[in-house]
């Protein structure tokens, strides 16, 4: 019989809804409960995609025996770290604090007023490599509630008065200059694996943010070393195992520090971040593979993430069915030699396993192997037909959410490679998908629902990084459409970032003020899987305060910086997008009107110029002489009849320009 999770939109915890285990979800009703029966409050955060949530579900969740001792003994309550970012950034933190790690699942005993005391992640069945089981920790923290339950609220007291005193006050000390991005960059310097690329050792995360800092940092000061590591870590992440060779788009991270064998599932969030990146690297280096990998990685998002209703999905699953009825990481997307055989043949099959590094060994598991491209292109009509036959096999599952950040990433990524590569289909998917948030994540006063599935909208408030991802993608797509409307609503968004998420101190937080009370109210500057909500919320108020002249985004935006002053010099690879926006407000940024009839060749090709400028977070307005849709074109006429670009920074603007090559040369400086 299925339990309360039966009616909620979010995947995963339908996925739990035939569980023996009496789930609840986050609810003060929860709670309430656990305060009428007397008994603690078992938390349990985990995602779709994650493959040891899987793994404890089926292990724990789904053991009739496990589920009557929960039952008995606790409330049950089931997140969804994606939905509810805050929730599980709270109780993180008290993970980190009390065990030094966390991930997921995670696993937190709470008392009725929230307040956490007992904590772990993934709890086997039966004790193993120094772990105890589910079973024994559910006794203990029971006969701890039963008999020591003094000594049980005095601990979460501590924790609770331990995570209140952990605010921030990064606000407002002064924005990063020189010294601070010089320190930044010598920082990555020291981290970076010269070897391989990246940074650090295993596992290797994509170091999206940290690369677009390198490529704005190169663009703005000429420092070739900054644009060698962001090119030889682009290369290696594009011929390595994480990304795709048949069909486009990046698994979520390296397990090793050589980028040879992921962790399979896919993530919309990496893909839009890379997408964009790669984007950027082509328009710095001429790359030809980063402009293959910036536009597969585009068309992957849209042929396997887009929904039905113009939005994009939240992720693809590592796991899938291997042939055998098994559930198995990576069965989708790895290869032996003889597969490879059986579907191109002989000779084919073993120069398909010469230039995608297939052994009769593997490099994966039982004999496997993922595929890389170590050297030159492979062969496409070799890609085609393994493609082909890969389609045949049992597909990863998709979490279908739409969650409004990473759309807004997504929106971002899509509108600029559509314009660099004229792809006028990708915008289109870009203009879908931002209708889509404003028509059912937007209410009335502009504030944004986080998430939606199947065209019905979540029920949780949009946090932080939502306002600011989706701003960011709205502005960008205002740039590439001249569509002022996307200017528009971005406003609308970053007046409530101000309004509700700015502390005193120009400090910003995840929630809004009158957001759901937390024990503690989540506020983290650091950029990690994608940019914090600090990180783009300055760096979406910068380019508003850009396109509008508004004194009051641009003071928000530098007080937001305060952060990346602090934070830079000491710990870069964890804030390198709000690095890349501190090298935008140093460059500016510029500001570019383009002015022109829309079907006039000269008018289009003066934009895409502006567009394809180097310099770190440039606005482009482009539209009529004199239009009202930005600011931008005001007071901008036609220059002898003929279309033209303005361009303006630090309140000084130079002549207009009726040539792009002009344009290009006066944006490269």
């Amino acid at each position: 019989m299925p339990n309360r999770l039966a009616h909620e939109t979010s995947p995963y915890l339908l996925q739990h809804a035939d569980n023996p285990v009496d789930w609840w979800p986050w609810s003060g009703e929860a709670f309430e409960e656990a305060r009428r029966r007397g008994v603690p409050v078992l938390l349990s955060v985990g995602y779709s995609s994650c493959h040891w949530c899987h793994v404890m579900a089926h292990e724990s969740f789904e053991d009739d025996a496990t589920a009557a001792y929960v039952n008995e003994h606790f409330v049950n309550i089931k997140v969804d770290r994606e939905e509810r970012p805050d929730v599980d950034a709270v109780y993180m933190e008290a993970v980190q604090a009390a065990t030094g790690q966390g991930g997921w699942p995670m696993t937190v005993f709470l008392t009725a007023d929230a307040a956490p005391f007992y904590f772990g992640t993934y709890f086997p069945p039966e004790p193993r490599h120094g772990m105890p089981s589910f079973r024994q920790v559910l006794e203990g923290v029971s006969a701890a509630w039963g008999e020591r339950r003094e000594e049980v609220g005095e601990v979460a007291g501590k924790f609770v008065r331990d995570l209140a005193g952990r605010s921030l006050a990064y606000g407002g000390d002064g924005v990063p200059g020189e010294e601070e991005l010089a320190q930044a960059l010598l920082g990555l310097t020291r981290d970076y694996d010269e070897r391989h690329g990246g940074f650090g050792g295993a596992p290797k995360f994509p170091p999206s943010m940290a690369v677009e800092f390198l490529l704005r940092h190169y663009a703005r000061t000429g420092a070739e070393g900054a644009l060698q590591m962001a090119a030889d870590t682009g290369e290696a992440m594009a011929r390595g195992g994480m990304y795709d060779q048949l069909g486009g788009g990046f698994a979520r991270y390296s397990v090793d520090r050589e980028w040879v064998v992921p962790h399979f599932e896919k993530m919309l969030y990496d893909n839009a971040l890379l997408c964009r990146v790669y984007a950027h690297l082509w328009r710095a280096t001429g790359s030809e593979l980063a402009r293959r990998v910036a536009l597969e990685t585009a068309d992957f998002m849209v042929r396997e993430l887009r929904t039905a209703e113009g939005g994009f999905a939240s992720a693809l699953d590592a796991d899938s069915e291997d042939g055998t009825g098994k559930h198995v990481e990576g069965a989708f997307y790895v290869w032996t030699p003889e597969q490879l055989r059986e579907v191109l043949g002989g000779e084919d099959g073993r120069r398909a396993a010469e230039f995608f590094g297939v052994t009769e060994e593997g490099t994966f598991e039982e004999g496997a192997s993922v595929l890389q491209l170590p050297d030159g292109e492979a062969d496409v009509e070799i890609r085609e037909r393994l493609l082909a036959a890969r389609a045949q096999r049992a597909r990863p599952g998709r979490d279908d959410k739409v969650v409004a950040a990473w759309n807004g990433l997504a929106i971002a990524a899509l509108a600029e490679v559509g314009a660099y590569f004229e792809r006028p289909d990708l915008i289109e998917r870009a203009t879908e998908a931002a209708d889509l948030l404003v028509r059912l994540h937007m209410d009335s006063g502009a504030r944004l629902a986080r998430t939606s599935k199947d065209g019905q909208v979540g029920a949780n408030a949009g946090v932080l990084e939502d306002y600011a991802d989706v701003a960011e993608g709205f502005l960008v797509l205002a740039a590439v459409s001249g569509e002022g409307v996307w200017l528009e609503f971005a406003g609308f968004l970053l007046d409530i970032v101000v309004d509700q998420f700015v502390g005193e101190g120009g400090e910003l937080y995840d929630t809004a003020h009158d957001a759901e009370r937390l024990i503690r109210r989540p506020q983290d500057p650091t950029d990690s899987a994608t940019p914090s909500g600090w990180s783009a919320a300055a760096g979406a108020l910068l380019s508003y305060a850009a396109h509008t002249g508004s004194a009051a985004h641009r003071a928000a935006a530098e007080g937001a910086l305060g952060v990346v002053k602090a934070l830079g010099p000491r710990a870069p690879r964890f804030i390198g997008w709000g690095l890349a926006v501190a090298e935008a407000l140093l460059d500016g940024p510029r500001e570019v009107a383009v002015v022109g009839p829309q079907d006039d060749p000269a008018t289009r090709e003066l934009h895409r110029t502006a567009l394809l400028a180097p310099a770190p977070g440039a606005v482009v307005a482009a539209g009529e002489a004199d239009s009202e849709e930005f600011p931008l074109l005001r007071d901008r006429p036609l220059v002898g009849g003929r279309p033209a670009a303005y361009v303006c920074r630090n309140f000084t603007c130079d002549a207009p320009v009726t040539d792009a090559s002009a344009l290009a040369r006066n944006l490269a400086n």
